[in-house]
């Protein structure tokens, strides 16, 4: 399937990778200053805090010192309409859009997609920053954490590729499926004549989604970047190629994912690879770099469970792999780097195929969520020595898994993880959760 995969054709110095948080930012605010026909910025959310805000002031200020660029911020709709986890009251990002709108000289288009009806059903999670004709890609999203504005950080990948036909192709998707449809709606409308879309005009977005793809004139032969997308179960193209990334590989694999649930298909293709003699290293965070990880001595909350379900989804693939990791064939590798929280995602095969992406590669992103992805296939091989630095990079804070057992059970977890934890399984919603986690 993947040779025969039609991509976009790219020179060896067209793809670069940037490493850091504050590497992206830098870039960032770079690029949108220096912008000169179009800015188009897709991610879960532009938070209202210091780096949101600098972001969003760029975006203006660029559009002031050339009132022609075309600047569009597409954002999850349900997300910027709701304060953040935990917070009460009539809150969202949506407000610091609608200000500061509200105050330019020459208006931005910030636009919420309502991929569906509830935010627990599924959201926007497509990624891409394409000014002019480049690409910045990252499974960020912009604010503090993510920007490393302060001392904390959310650690993510980090490309730029220059690329005109790549940058064209990803914009056009985005004006034919998102921006001209009727169920998109500008987050900045004045209060009292705001239009909200109607749940009708949702399931049609929603349909119209799950057949959406990148168009542009392909090649199948050399270096080439093939940019992805899927919506649902049903003919995702994003989740075959993830399917056929594991079993076209020859040898090896490097593995990247900040939640441990992976579908039972690629649980399937990864098992029969290691079956096979091939070798795997996955690339996970500790249940302490988990986005939603309280520390004991906090007080709880039920959206704190879910890092410790997600390791208990990893000590049982261990355990059941433990033969693969005894004989060197199964590395897994375990990030944690003080407070600071993992949020790496993708695949690199065979050093020549390398999938770049924000989905999670659990049943979530692969059903429920908008997702897209850059296959770049290395048929050259000319990046096999930057994906092998990024690897080195990324592996700085980690720890080798030796055994299952390393991995706590239940009986070692806070006294309130341990209760609703119990609760779930008497109550056999284990299943259902590990559907839309």
């Amino acid at each position: 399937m993947l040779s025969k995969l039609g991509g976009i054709p790219l020179q060896p110095d067209s793809l670069s990778w940037l490493l850091t948080p504050k590497a992206l930012k830098a870039e960032l605010l770079s690029r949108i200053a220096s912008a000169t026909h179009s800015i188009y910025i897709a991610a879960l959310y532009l938070e209202d805090d210091e780096a949101g805000r600098e972001i969003l002031a760029a975006l203006i200020e660029a559009k002031n010192q050339n009132p022609q660029l075309d600047v569009k911020v597409l954002v999850d709709f349900h997300r910027a309409r709701r304060g953040l986890i935990g917070h009460k009251g009539d809150s969202g990002n949506y407000f610091m859009y609608r200000k500061v709108i509200e105050a330019a000289e020459h208006p931005i288009d910030i636009l919420g997609v309502p991929v569906k009806s509830r935010e627990f059903m599924g959201v926007l999670h497509l990624k891409g920053f394409v000014i002019d004709d480049s690409v910045i890609f990252s499974g960020a999203s912009l604010n503090n954490i993510y920007l490393h504005q302060d001392d904390k950080y959310r650690f993510d990948r980090y490309h730029v590729i220059e690329s005109a036909e790549l940058a064209q192709s990803m914009r056009e998707m985005i004006q034919q499926y998102l921006v001209n449809d009727v169920a998109v709606t500008s987050l900045t409308q004045p209060k009292e004549t705001e239009r909200l879309p109607a749940k009708i005009e949702i399931t049609g977005l929603k349909h119209r989604l799950s057949k959406a793809e990148y168009k542009f004139q392909e090649t199948r032969i050399g270096n080439r970047v093939t940019p992805l997308m899927g919506l649902g179960r049903k003919k995702n193209k994003l989740n075959k190629v993830i399917v056929a990334m594991v079993e076209e590989s020859q040898d090896s694999l490097f593995i990247c994912t900040p939640y441990f649930n992976p579908p039972y298909i690629l649980v399937r293709a990864l098992t029969k690879h290691l079956r096979k003699g091939k070798k795997i290293d996955i690339v996970v965070g500790d249940k302490t770099s988990n986005d939603f990880y309280i520390p004991p001595e906090e007080e709880f909350s039920t959206i704190g469970a879910l890092p410790y379900m997600y390791e208990q989804s990893l000590r049982k693939f261990a355990k059941r792999q433990q033969w693969a990791i005894e004989n060197g064939q199964l590395n897994i590798h375990l990030w944690k780097d003080g407070r600071n929280s993992f949020h790496l995602k993708g695949i690199s095969a065979d050093s020549n195929r390398h999938l770049i992406t924000g989905s999670n590669l659990n049943p979530r992103a692969w059903a429920l969520d908008l997702e897209n992805g850059l296959l770049l296939q290395d048929e050259s091989e000319c990046w096999k020595e930057q994906f092998e630095h990024e690897q080195a990079h990324i592996l700085e804070h980690t720890e080798r898994l030796y055994h299952y057992s390393q991995i706590e059970t239940l009986q070692n977890y806070p006294a309130p993880v341990r209760k609703l934890m119990k609760r779930i399984k008497r109550l056999k919603a284990d299943f259902l959760l590990r559907r839309i986690l």
